[in-house]
């Protein structure tokens, strides 16, 4: 069964595999949605993080502590904090709003990574991309629905906040990762983030029973599981291929919250998500055409 697989050309590993990964993001996602009514998104985000630092041990005492050594600490404080805003924000919309909705947001993530990278990086945004980043907040704004006399979702803001958050994260990774290792990122994401929801977690803690703990669980294994294959998608085929299927969440996120929270995304929702899918895609083709 490997061998067969592995003489698939590149592009089809990458597509299978990411396929299988947003379906597992998608569904570590749902589990933050069902355990929110028990626990408080700090103690979740809490056991994400040790169950992921669990499972990186061995590479994080591998390196150790050459993997806690960095030239550009102010880089690395700003990526924990985008991280931060966007997995603290990220469940606090999971949360509260429709799934399909939430990961709707969480899209627009591509937007700000293109005007964070002009900002921050000097990289240079010809008028198509930034033809593509205004579509794509047009998308954004029908799924705020600002419509005459009624109130924007404070839930739909805070996902775009937290889409900012990973915009954040992923531009200053792209700037780490031309003098930091793999293993010092890692390290880093997975320590820090942990340290820094530990406090607030030590105010809402709530000692769960043993299915409340199976669940907490089952979000860090899912969650460490879906990053990994994330991975492996991008290692199998081209970066433009492999993105694109992120947006299979979508289709997810829908049958999911149908079947298990009885939701169904308003047309706004569609319509919004279509738009800013189309502009991110073409956002990400154009990149990947240029490099």
């Amino acid at each position: 069964m490997r061998s067969w697989f592995l003489k698939l050309p590149g592009n089809v590993r990458g597509t299978l595999i990411a396929l299988f990964a947003t379906a597992l993001f998608t569904v570590a996602s749902a589990l933050v949605k069902y355990a929110a009514p028990q626990f408080h998104v700090f103690q979740i985000l809490l056991f994400r993080q040790v169950i992921m630092l669990v499972l990186i041990l061995p590479v994080f005492l591998k390196n150790f502590p050459d993997n806690l050594k960095t030239r550009r600490p102010g880089l690395h404080l700003l990526r924990l904090s985008g991280a931060s805003m966007a997995l603290v924000l990220g469940f606090v919309a999971v949360s509260n709003l429709p799934l399909a909705t939430a990961i709707s947001f969480s899209f627009t993530k591509t937007m700000f990574v293109t005007i964070l990278a002009f900002v921050l990086l000097s990289e240079p945004v010809g008028w198509r991309r930034i033809l593509a980043v205004f579509t794509g907040f047009a998308g954004m704004l029908i799924m705020l629905r600002p419509d005459p006399g009624s109130a924007v979702s404070p839930y739909a803001i805070i996902a775009t906040v937290a889409a900012l958050g990973a915009g954040i994260a992923v531009t200053s990774v792209r700037r780490l990762s031309s003098t930091e290792s793999a293993a010092t990122l890692i390290s880093y994401q997975a320590v820090f983030v942990g340290l820094l929801v530990t406090i607030p977690s030590l105010f809402v803690w709530k000692t769960p029973d043993f299915a409340g703990f199976v669940l907490l669980v089952a979000i860090g294994v899912v969650s460490a599981l879906a990053q990994w294959l994330g991975v492996q998608s991008y290692r199998a085929g081209e970066v433009s291929v492999v993105t694109a299927m992120e947006y299979t969440k979508l289709i997810y996120a829908t049958l999911i919250g149908l079947v298990v929270f009885a939701e169904w995304p308003d047309i706004k929702t569609f319509i919004g998500a279509a738009i800013i899918i189309s502009a991110s895609a073409y956002t990400l083709i154009r990149e990947s055409r240029q490099k």
